[in-house]
């Protein structure tokens, strides 16, 4: 599943991620991958594991940005480009 991480406290090492479904679920430093650092809005992919309390956040992940850095790559060209004509 996708979600954005809605909170997530640093020295407690725990959080929440708003899932595309509009669920929220815990999530500890344990389940995300290579003790990433998690931030605000930052955009993520997770698995929806049974925990001791419900439903918890596992394999945490962050979206891949590369689309994101291909387009921001074309447009200076795009820009040079017209400033030529």
């Amino acid at each position: 599943m996708e979600g954005k991480v809605k909170f997530f406290d640093h020295e407690k090492r725990f959080g929440f991620i708003t899932g595309t479904d509009g669920t929220d679920y815990f999530v500890h430093i344990s389940a995300v991958a290579n003790g990433m650092p998690m931030n605000e809005d930052d955009s993520v992919t997770f698995d929806v594991v049974q925990g001791d309390r419900g439903p918890k956040a596992g394999n945490v992940k962050p979206v891949s940005e590369a689309p994101a850095e291909e387009a921001a790559e074309d447009a200076p060209a795009e820009e040079s480009a017209e400033d030529a004509a």
